[in-house]
């Protein structure tokens, strides 16, 4: 090389990155045609890591200091590049800066309802929602699983990665366990740390460890929520008997009020309070009926305690799956009873 040739190098004797912009997180120094001057400074800010990089293949990495380039200092690079103990000469190498600090409120969600096989309902479809933080951990299989050659990385262009891993990772899981649904909706605290455990595997494959995971929101689609909610109620009632009398009681007001029902035919309100009247004596009857032909064969049952049923009654009135008004009316029935 002659001696013009070598001053009208350009030599790089501080390599630092201080214009941090909001979702970089992964940054290679610009080079060019500079070549790093042996004997140079490396400044590695808090929250953020710097690595040298050889032919493609990571060498040395530096935490949070300032540090001068040498052979001690880039032991690997030495290594890869066969330099003597000493060497003056200048050298090229790419310089990636990552930054280190927790990245908050990522959102997550199920494109599409996941199939789980509950152990109360059998296979049901859910939907859940939240948000997570994560931060870069191990640079080396974040650059090359998620970086590779690209100049810049932000939080945006790995999301769609992130968020495929942790469905997997949530489905893997949930076919897995024999959680019912309605202990995870009743306790996602619980749930959001079972997840954390079964997640972190999958993000730390890409040089990420998850901060935190949680659970917001957690449902079923509407027609199975629906199935739901008849159930519970039958479950409060206690059998199909009452559930059928409970059906009844909510239809005589929908009946009531449409011009087109059974009430409309009759005299307004008063034909409507007939027609309840009529359909509780016939469900009466075949109540009165189905029990004197099971009498015979098995010992009469005991009829439940009204407090009992009241106090069921209670819960479908804070579900909203019964009116006050109808709440009222069976809760003066029953207290009648006791009396």
């Amino acid at each position: 090389m002659s001696l013009m040739n070598f001053i009208s190098k350009q030599f790089i004797d501080i390599i630092q990155w201080t214009a941090e912009e909001p979702g970089l997180i992964a940054y290679r120094f610009p080079m060019q045609d500079k070549e790093i001057q042996n004997g140079g400074q490396l400044v590695v800010r808090e929250t953020q890591k710097a690595a040298f990089f050889n032919e493609g293949k990571i060498a040395d990495v530096f935490g949070p200091g300032t540090y001068t380039l040498n052979t001690q200092t880039l032991p690997v690079l030495t290594y890869l590049q066969n330099w003597d103990k000493f060497f003056e000469s200048p050298f090229k190498s790419d310089v990636y800066f990552f930054d280190t600090h927790d990245q908050i409120d990522r959102k997550w969600g199920t494109t599409q309802p996941l199939t789980i096989r509950d152990k109360e309902y059998g296979p049901i479809r859910i939907r859940a929602f939240g948000n997570y933080s994560y931060a870069i951990g191990d640079v080396g299989p974040f650059w090359s699983r998620l970086v590779g050659t690209a100049e810049r990385c932000t939080t945006e262009m790995i999301e769609g990665q992130l968020r495929g891993a942790i469905l997997t990772a949530i489905a893997t899981y949930l076919g897995q366990s024999n959680i019912a649904f309605i202990d995870m909706a009743a306790n996602q605290e619980t749930f959001s740390q079972k997840l954390t455990e079964a997640i972190r595997p999958a993000l730390r494959d890409y040089g990420i460890d998850l901060k935190t995971f949680y659970v917001q929101s957690l449902s079923l689609p509407d027609e199975l929520q629906q199935v739901l909610d008849k159930v519970s109620s039958m479950n409060m009632l206690g059998d199909l008997n009452r559930y059928t009398q409970f059906q009844t009681a909510q239809s005589i007001p929908i009946a009531a009020e449409n011009p087109g029902g059974l009430a409309g035919a009759g005299a307004g309100l008063g034909a409507g309070m007939a027609i309840g009247q009529a359909m509780a004596q016939g469900l009466s009857a075949s109540s009165a009926a189905s029990s004197s032909a099971s009498a015979s064969s098995t010992p009469a049952q005991p009829a439940e305690d009204p407090i009992a049923l009241l106090e069921k009654l209670g819960g479908l009135l804070a579900k909203g799956i019964l009116t006050q008004q109808e709440f009222d009316a069976k809760k003066a029935e029953l207290l009648a009873r006791i009396k």
